[in-house]
């Protein structure tokens, strides 16, 4: 107890070396801390913009559909699907949906499109597709009432010439006979992803009506889940995945359906490995080097101390106590700093709306996200590898002699 006590007076003998070599490892620290929290915040923010926009966290399709898009590949056993994910704690909503390749025409242009049967009202709890509609309305409930309404992208909209209330003609292909199905419909909505593939190529209509365009009765090709959490997506483990995975289905969560942001998970796991060493490295550093500097400041007291009978164990537990309490003092400063960078950030969030990575165009701000091995891990690794920077100084304490200490005192 008394060589603590001696320790944590020593390292305030000279307070503005001890409150700068602090200050510098607890910025390392809050900056390991901040790094983690943005690049978490970040994935959580792509994970959230391929999924909230559209596609949801899990879907369910006929195997094959996925490499194919064949019209004739429905899901299996739709309505018992649909019944029992509605009845699974886990999902929030389910929204089935039919999926084909068509052309729009207008009597401006022509072109190429994914048209997608929805059912509105379901549709509002997968994806974010009625708030970012910016000219007329959402699709409307009923086939009755949204049968002969289409809505377009904006991009897409630019291509046609069109505008609210134009007509619009929509050609498909019918399922097993291939003989096109011709529809024409009034344009009801115009939506904005800011996704320039999004805009251009998907069209929506009322997934009635596209079943019978396509002659698909009570057919489907894709069925989208929300979950409760975003980890349930990415939780292989659940039953759930191999239940629906039967009868010719596969049901896939977002890891599997973006394999570019699991990859971009990876990546930045080993990112934060790599400047976690770099700055571990620097703490090691900074630690030693302030603690050799306090122990040549105090060579004639080292002297003195042995010549009185001090054991070398005890000259080197002195320096790891030394070691200790900085980095003590460390940790302190930077968690005290990286939770008030993580609170901020995560608050106001950083703007990188337009961006695109691994695929995915970010539309909200990044917020940073704090978890709890930011305040156990980090903090536990900065005291490792104080100690590890503290054995070759302890090392070096423990071998003076009187003689030697006193004469390079002078």
């Amino acid at each position: 107890m008394l060589l603590v006590k001696l320790a944590w007076r020593n390292i305030f003998r000279n307070k503005r070396r001890t409150v700068l070599s602090g200050l510098a490892v607890g910025i390392g620290l809050a900056s390991l801390i901040f790094i983690n929290g943005l690049l978490v915040g970040m994935l959580n923010s792509m994970v959230m913009a391929a999924t909230d926009s559209f596609m949801g966290q899990g879907q369910i399709h006929a195997q094959g559909f996925r490499d194919t898009i064949e019209v004739e590949l429905t899901i299996n056993g739709l309505d018992s699907i649909l019944e029992g994910l509605g009845q699974n704690t886990h999902v929030k909503g389910v929204a089935p949906r039919t999926i084909a390749q068509g052309m729009l025409t207008s009597t401006a242009d022509v072109i190429s499109v994914a048209a997608y049967g929805i059912d509105p009202e379901k549709e509002k709890v997968i994806s974010q597709l009625e708030e970012v509609v910016i000219k007329g309305r959402f699709l409307e409930s009923g086939a009755s009432g949204s049968g002969r309404k289409i809505m377009i992208g904006s991009r897409a909209a630019e291509l046609l010439d069109a505008e609210i209330g134009d007509r619009l003609v929509l050609t498909l292909a019918q399922a097993d006979t291939g003989e096109l199905s011709q529809e024409m419909f009034r344009l009801g909505g115009i939506f904005h992803y800011g996704i320039r593939e999004i805009d251009t190529y998907l069209i929506f209509i009322h997934i009635e009506k596209a079943r019978d365009m396509l002659a698909l009765p009570g057919g489907a090709h894709e069925v989208a889940v929300k979950f409760t959490s975003l980890d349930i997506a990415a939780d292989t483990a659940l039953p759930l995945w191999e239940e629906y995975s039967q009868d010719g289905n596969e049901f896939l969560g977002w890891p599997d359906l973006l394999p570019q942001l699991r990859a971009a998970h990876e990546l930045s796991d080993f990112s934060t490995f790599l400047t976690s060493i770099l700055v571990f490295g620097i703490v090691a550093l900074t630690i030693m080097n302030t603690l050799f500097m306090s122990l040549y400041e105090r060579m004639y007291e080292f002297g003195v101390m042995r010549a009185v009978g001090t054991r070398p164990i005890q000259m080197a537990q002195i320096i790891v106590f030394e070691a200790v309490s900085l980095a003590i003092i460390s940790i302190v400063i930077g968690m005290a700093m990286g939770w008030l960078l993580n609170t901020l950030f995560g608050v106001v969030g950083i703007d990188y709306s337009g961006i695109e990575f691994a695929g995915i165009t970010l539309t909200e701000p990044i917020y940073t996200v704090m978890r709890l091995e930011q305040f156990t891990l980090y903090p536990v690794m900065i005291m490792v590898f104080s100690l590890v920077a503290a054995i070759y100084p302890a090392f070096y304490a423990a071998r003076l002699t009187p003689s030697k200490a006193m004469r390079k005192s002078m």
